[in-house]
Parts: C-alpha cells; structure tokens; sequence
C-alpha cells in the first residue's frame, strides 16, 4: 500500500461531500437566512430524488456553491429531489426538508450542513479524509471506496459522470491499494474496454505518446497526467498515483493529437487538507523489496500552505531470468491558497529505474502458442544474453497548477508540464526459428534516447445563464512539443540460440573497425503542436447538451541519419529521410444527456479524431498520412436512488482511415492496412454496496477489423515461411480480444465474525486473439483468479492503532498464458503473461 489506511474507513457521505473539522458554530437565524435569500440570484435546480448526500453534490454543482459536512450527519438521509429556479437557501431547504438537518453560511459562497438546533449540541469526532471538499477535489481526488462520480478529464471541467455524454471509467485509489498493482498496466485490467497487457511484461506498465501495447476498443491509447501528455516511462509509478481514468472514444475536441480508442488519465498525488503520515515495507517472490512513504501536512498555521510528498525504493526479480526491476523515485509538491478564490500547486518528480523489469524480445510461436519439440518454453526462459540485458531511464518532471476564480461566474485555469527522460538499451533480440524447432536467430541493439517534453494548457471557465439554460462554457488554448533523439546501434551478425538448451556468451561488436556487420541509425524528430478549443455543457432542467470544437495546428521534422559497416565495407553517413510536415486539423464533439428523477441517464454523441502517425514510415521512408476517426456512441448511466451503486452501459462504432500494421516483408516498417472499423459492447458496475463491500465488475465485446483495403497479407506456416497471400479486407486486427470479463470484490466481514480481517477476490477473462493479420492462428482465451487479504492491528490493542498488514497474489493458479502473438517474418513473436505474483506490505499510519 502507498498511501494511509485511513482511506479504508467507513464513510457515510457520497466522495464528493468530504468531511472537514470545522466546529459547529451558532445557527443563522430564519429571518436572516430569508433576508439572504431575497438578495440571492435565483440558479436552475434538477436533482433526482435518492441518497442526501447525492442530492448536495449535484446542488454544489448546480449552483457552484460549496458545501461542506461532518460525514455522519449525512449518513441514511434521504430527499425527494428539487426541480425549478431557486435560490441557493430557498434550494438547499427544500432539499434538507424532513431529514432533520439544517445548514449555516460559511463565507459568501459555502454552507456548511449541521444537525437541526434541537441536536446542536452533540460533538460529533473528526473524520480522517483526504481534503476538505469541493467540486473539483472530488473531480481529481482519490474517489469513496469503488465509486467516482465526478471527472474533469472528461470535459475539462468538473462534471457528474452521468452528464458526459461519453465513457469515462474510474479506478479508485482503494481499488488500486487493495489489488497492490504495481504499475498501470496492472491498475487497468479492471477497466471496461482497455485491454492493457497486450504485450506481457514486454510492457513496463505506461501507456506513453505511442500506446505502450495499451488499447482501447481497438486502438492504441495515449497517456495523460494531470491533464498534459506524457512521455514518461515511470508515469505509472502507482506509489505516486492518486486515481486512474480511461476516456473510451475520441477524445481530440479537448487533448488533440489522440486515436479514436480514448486516452488514459491519471492524477498525481497532490496536498491534503487533512494530515497524511503513511510508511510501508513491502516483500514478494521474486525477490521483491520495497519501502514507501507518504507524508502530507500544513506548512503555515492558518493551513494555505501545504505540502506532501511521497516517496519509493523498490527492488527484485522477474518471472524471466536475468530480467530484474530497480527503482527509487520522489515525488514533492506544494500548494498555495493565495487566497479563498486563487492558488498554486507545485509538482516535481525523480524517478531512476536502472532495471526496468521489461523482457521484451518475445518469444518464438512454436514452443508458446504451439506446443514444441520439447514442450513449451518456461516463462523464466531467458533468450537474450545476461550480459547485454540493459534497459535503464532517468526521468524528471515539473509542473504547475494555477487557478483563480474571478467571482462565481468566471474562472481560469492553467497546467504547465516539463518533462527531461534519458533513457540507454542495450538487448538482444529475437529473430527466426529454424524448421529443425530449436535454433533461434538473434540480434543485437543498443540505443541512447533521451526526449524533452513541453505542455501548456490555458483556459477560462464560465458558468452564465441564458433564461432556463445553464452553460458552463470553457474556452482554451494548449501547446506541446516533444523532442525525442535516438541513437541506435545494431549488431546483424547475431549468434543463434538453442530455445530447449540455451548457452549463452555471445558479446556484440559494435566498433565499425570489428568483424559484425553493423548499422547505425541516429534520429532526431520534433513534434508542436498547438491548439484553441470550445466546450458549451448547456443544462435545461433535466437535459444537458454538450457541443465542442478544435482546431490544431502541427508540424512534424524528422531527420534521420544512417551508416553501416557489412563485414570490411564501411558505407559513409547519409541523410536517408527528412520529413516536414505543417498541417492543421478541425475535431469536433456533440452529444447529450437527460437525467430520469429515479436516476437512470440515457445519452447520445458523435465524436472525431486525428492523429499524426509520429515514427511511423514504410519501407521506402514515406510517413503515413494521420489517422482521421469518427465514433457514434449511445448509452445508458444509473446512479442508483439511495445508494452508492452506479451502472453504466454504452455501445459505439468507431471508423479511422490509415490504420498502420506491421510490413510482414520488412517487420521494421508499417503498411497503411486501410480503413477499420471497431465496434462493441461495455458494461460497468461500480458500488459500495455497503460500507464493508465494494465491487466492480465489467463486461466488454470489442470487434476491430478492416473494412476497406487494397493491402494483400502474406500467409506463413509455424515457423514463418509464405505459403500463400489474402487479402487485407475483412480481417481481424491481430491481438486484440474480443470479449473481456472481470470482477472484483473487496469484503471486510463484521467485527463478531473476523474482527480486523478484510478479503478481496477478483477473477479476469480475455478472450481468444489472432495471432497474425491473416487470421492464420489464434492465442486461446484464458481466465486469470486474484485474491488478496488485510488485517488492521488495531482489532488486537489500540496501541497498534495504524498498523496494517496486506498480501495480495495475482494469478493464483499460476496458469501459463499468452497474451498476444504478433506477425512477422520469423514466425511471430508471442508475449507470456505473468505468473503467480505474492505481493505483501506491512504499513503504518498515524
């Protein structure tokens, strides 16, 4: 576990009605709260009947008042909902009427909710949570227990889930701390419509700028944090993770440059309010140590200078020998209330990963997929060379986070990200296996890569009124620019190995003086991008329509230099491409909600995308044109009346011209495979169904396949040799499942039965993927079981207050599966998922 326990504490209000500390003070008069009322402006009002503090959540965002409560004041109330124009007092009484409560006035703008005067006198204890609330801390704040009802990624503003007209899946910081993943990739096997572990433990764990083997009904994702894209390949350092976020579809009208899957977003650990001091020492197989920390606290008296900061040093093994993972990183930051409507949040982080932890050569079809002369290969099979196995990145980022509200009709806001990654390979890696099942080419490559990456996100927040119509209406204007440069050796005169017997001592020669035939390849590229946006959320009693528009302006530059040495023969150093490539593009997004008084939300939307193929060339050094999409969506959104269950359904049809896949004739290049087209199915629970059972569960059918196409496929035999051509149309996209089952379950069981004990339980099936573009072979489907258990010490004396022990085992069955297999001259290269992982921590909070 990388934060405090106290997240784990039963919490009666809804996650977006935070409690806070403040004492109960005198109550405002009747009379004086009339007198109020009658210089209040007068705001639109629709709230569903259900749970209070539901009920008070969407009146803060309706009328963008802030409302504050001591948690167990809210706890098995009820309302029978509001709907018309009041004022802010007039609403908040009808809302409270009959529950027993009353509220006070806290400043120009915020209410606090008290016990009615006949109950003023009970002191009510201090609730441990992670900052006082607001609409936004619940939007970008760890979430209750399962359940997340509001976002800004979404829209970029903060807004219900049930009012985006579009997907957005939330996972918890409890969700993620009770399955003790480790990384991304692990955070998202829960998550509808993302299948994250397409390449095995190929994947480090982050989605990135290229996808990472992340995808999304179909398509590669992209990486976000703290709403700026990231290059970083320790951005899914989960120690440093307060939530995780999946926007399925296209997500272009407010991020730009994204594929028509959706994007990935996750939130940086950020101050608290309420103290934080959280430590923990974790163990595991593979010799798996690890120590974290967690502190956050007031800097000034008055509390409008925080900060926190958190930290990790992991070490061990892996499933594959001589593959280990090392990390130590560091992430500080501060905040500022300047003032009660302006402040400042700084954010700086250092990660060093000597290891890395990735093996990501593969492995041959036969002896993975297919059963070989021997077998199958274990997973610990190692078939590089344990001396030539680096794979190390030292990354550091800065960002600010400003805001200032004008008054309550208009607010900015603004996000800078500094990004400096340095990273050094040097591998072994797989080619072709001989007919005779046994000998496994290989070669050798070693690569210096460090890239700078630029973000800046500007915007103005308004919330008017026209007549019955709420806008909330964002205007903005964003810039990136990332550098990457690359360095890259590779050694062609590759030493064979034997798959069932492996001997290793091969050393690469990579001197241009040496017998090996080498090549070298040194690319720069550069790629801007800049963009202006608009976003009208437009609120008619129980309809929201949401309309949004962008227009990017990029460029890409790549120069790429190259020389090689074949055996006595040096070939001198030339310019083989230069690509410079100004262009512009207009995306769009409209769709809408309509909220039903029990809590059921239909919606509709149409949505596109584009996005530069960065990197990708074929064979004759040509770019591919950028991938242009469009998705239809329709859904279904229930937020259950008096509880704390949401449900979600959706299905879509996504089309994107300029697909790339992999040139089986030359594996280092892509071809432009034409149109596809993606369509599906997902369903969501997430729910606390009590304050001592939280689940989420999902169900997803993803069909991707081409639609359109003049690309012919090669047909291959196990060991990769043409046996015959078809064509690229109608086929399935290679490694992508089509049903995706998971459910998970956290359960403390009552104080008589196992006082201090709680129990989890989650179970994940994939379905069967292709293994190649000619639909030739197929990866079987498989199901993976995950359990885990925790015991909080303080059942035994209250001297061990804070105390908590935590073990979590992934793949219980330590069944072998492949994840993916992916086409390729040599016979593919198929990618073994994990094994039987025992992860344990010990952590203390106080």
């Amino acid at each position: 576990m990388h934060s405090s326990g106290f997240l784990r504490r039963p919490i009666a209000a809804s996650v977006l009605m935070l409690a806070t500390t403040t004492a109960l003070t005198s109550f405002v008069p009747t009379r004086a709260r009339a007198e109020t009322a009658q210089a209040q402006p007068k705001y639109s009002f629709n709230i569903p009947a259900g749970s209070l503090s539901s009920a008070l959540v969407s009146f803060s965002a309706q009328s963008r008042i802030q409302v504050t409560s001591q948690a167990p004041t809210l706890a098995g109330h009820t309302t029978t909902g509001l709907r018309g124009q009041f004022t802010s007092s007039e609403a908040l009484a009808r809302i409270l009427q009959g529950s027993g409560l009353s509220y006070q006035t806290l400043g120009e703008h915020a209410f606090q909710i008290v016990p009615a005067p006949k109950a003023a006198n009970i002191t009510l204890g201090p609730v441990r949570v992670g900052g006082s609330f607001n609409a936004h801390a619940a939007a970008i704040g760890p979430g209750n227990g399962y359940v997340a009802t509001y976002t800004d990624a979404g829209t970029k503003t903060d807004t219900p889930l049930w009012e985006i007209p579009s997907s957005v899946y939330v996972i918890t910081k409890q969700e993620i701390q009770d399955q003790q993943a480790q990384n991304i990739m692990e955070v998202l096997r829960y998550m509808p419509g993302v299948y994250a572990e397409k390449t095995g433990t190929a994947n480090n764990g982050n989605a990135g700028t290229s996808g990472g083997g992340f995808m999304q009904r179909g398509f590669q994702s992209t990486q976000y944090v703290d709403g700026i894209l990231s290059n970083s390949r320790s951005a899914g350092e989960t120690a440093f993770v307060e939530r995780v976020e999946a926007l399925n579809g296209p997500a272009s009208v407010m991020y730009g440059q994204t594929g028509p899957g959706g994007i990935i977003a996750t939130r940086l650990k950020q101050p608290t309010d309420t103290p934080i001091r959280n430590v923990s020492v974790g163990f595991g197989n593979w010799g798996r140590y690890e120590a974290t920390f967690d502190v956050s606290d007031k800097i000034t008296k008055s509390g409008n200078v925080k900060y926190r900061i958190a930290g990790i040093g992991d070490t061990q093994g892996t499933q594959t020998d001589y593959v280990n993972y090392k990390r130590v990183g560091i992430l500080p930051s501060i905040k500022w209330d300047i003032d009660n409507k302006t402040s400042l949040t700084l954010v700086g982080s250092y990660m060093y990963t000597p290891d890395s932890g990735m093996y990501g050569t593969g492995y041959p079809l036969v002896g993975t997929l297919i059963r070989g002369k021997e077998g199958y290969l274990p997973r610990s099979r190692f078939l590089g060379e344990p001396t030539n196995q680096i794979q190390s990145t030292k990354e550091a980022r800065f960002e600010y986070q400003f805001a200032h509200k004008f008054n309550k009709y208009l607010e900015f806001q603004q996000t800078f990200m500094y990004e400096d990654s340095k990273a050094y390979y040097n591998t072994i890696t797989g080619g072709t296996l001989s007919t005779n099942g046994s000998t496994y080419s290989r070669t050798a490559n070693k690569a210096w890569q460090p890239s700078k990456t630029i973000g800046l996100d500007s915007k103005i927040i308004s919330h008017i009124s026209t007549g019955p119509v709420s806008h909330t209406i964002v205007v903005g204007m964003d810039f990136r620019q990332v550098k990457v440069e690359q360095n890259l050796y590779y050694d062609l005169s590759g030493k064979s190995i034997n798959i069932w017997s492996p001997q290793y001592g091969w050393t690469p020669n990579y001197s241009w003086s040496g017998p090996d035939n080498i090549t070298n390849q040194d690319m720069f590229q550069t790629l801007n991008q800049k963009g202006i946006y608009f976003q009208d959320q437009m609120k008619f009693h129980k309809l929201t329509v949401t309309l949004g528009g962008r227009q990017d302006w990029y460029g890409y530059d790549a120069t790429v230099y190259a020389q090689s040495h074949i055996g006595a023969t040096n070939v001198a150093r030339h310019v083989i491409d230069v690509e410079k490539e100004p262009a512009s593009a207009f995306t769009w997004r409209a769709g809408f909600t309509y909220n039903f008084d029990f809590g059921l939300t239909p919606y509709f939307s149409y949505a596109t995308s584009f996005m530069p193929q960065v990197g990708y060339f074929d064979v004759n050094g040509k770019l591919f044109k950028p991938k242009q999409g469009d998705q239809f969506e329709a859904g279904l959104k229930y937020l259950i009346p008096h509880s704390n269950i949401f449900l979600t359904a959706a299905a879509y049809h996504i089309k994107e011209a300029h697909y790339a896949i992999t040139d089986t004739d030359n594996p280092d290049y892509q071809v432009d495979a034409g149109t596809v087209v993606s369509k599906g199915v997902e369903l969501s629970a997430h729910a606390n169904l009590t304050k001592d059972l939280h689940l989420t569960a999902s169900y997803s059918f993803n069909d991707t396949r081409v639609s359109r196409s003049d690309t012919v496929e090669k047909k291959r035999d196990i060991y990769g040799t043409v046996i015959g051509t078809v064509s690229e149309e109608g086929k399935y996209i290679s490694g992508l499942p089509r049903n995706m089952v998971n459910m998970f379950i956290e359960y403390n069981p009552p104080a008589r039965i196992l006082h201090g004990f709680g129990v989890n339980f989650g179970v994940r099936y994939i379905g069967m993927t292709y293994a190649d573009n000619a639909n030739s072979f197929k990866a079987p489907a498989y199901t993976i079981f995950d359990v885990g258990a925790h015991y909080d010490f303080s059942a035994l004396t209250p001297t061990l207050k804070g105390l908590k022990a935590q073990l979590a085992i992934s793949n219980l069955a330590n069944k072998r599966y492949v994840t993916s297999c992916s086409s390729s001259s040599g016979g593919g290269a198929c990618y073994y998922g994990q094994g039987q992982r025992i992860y344990g921590n010990l952590s203390y909070s106080w």
